[in-house]
């Protein structure tokens, strides 16, 4: 049997940080994909994806991740039920998280974290670092220990007359 998800999308609020009776860690979020095709308006529909982690991976989502960050999991498709307050049963389907991957630099979330960026533009303009318009995209700062070099000795893909 085969039972495989890969997601990338958004998340939709901030990872909810728990543990069960007996100790073992787990994190609940929710992931916000945009579909592949458009409507008669040409306006694309979102799903929202519940998901879950459990042990030392979701204390990793937990402690990197915030709301909006851009992220990449796999993981596979878990259904379950349980009765409410008023008795009636709940049917639940969740992404149970096997790896995960953050897909935006961490000074994009640093600035969710500390509210200075603006979610209502990101993706638009300025600071779009996947778009191609990188007008806000960070230059050299320093840390690249490339910066300025423009002739590698022994470069193997150079061409070579000795051969």
């Amino acid at each position: 049997m085969i039972n495989n998800v890969t997601l990338v999308g958004r998340l939709t609020r901030d990872p909810e940080f728990s543990q069960t009776g007996s100790g073992v860690s787990l994190v609940r979020f929710s992931v916000a994909v945009d579909r592949n095709y458009t409507n008669a308006q040409g306006e694309r529909s979102t799903d929202f994806i519940n998901c879950v982690a459990w042990r030392g991976l979701a204390e990793t989502i937990s402690n990197l991740a915030v709301k909006g960050s851009l992220v990449g999991l796999t993981g596979r498709i878990q259904t379950g039920s349980y009765q409410n307050n008023e008795g009636r049963t709940v049917y639940t389907t969740d992404v149970v998280v096997d790896n995960f991957q953050m897909l935006e630099p961490k000074s994009v979330t640093d600035q969710r974290r500390q509210g200075q960026g603006n979610n209502s533009n990101f993706g638009q303009g300025n600071n779009d670092y996947f778009s191609g318009d990188n007008q806000g995209a960070p230059q050299n700062q320093g840390n690249n220990p490339f910066s300025g070099v423009t002739n590698f000795p022994n470069n193997p893909f150079e061409k070579n007359n000795d051969i």
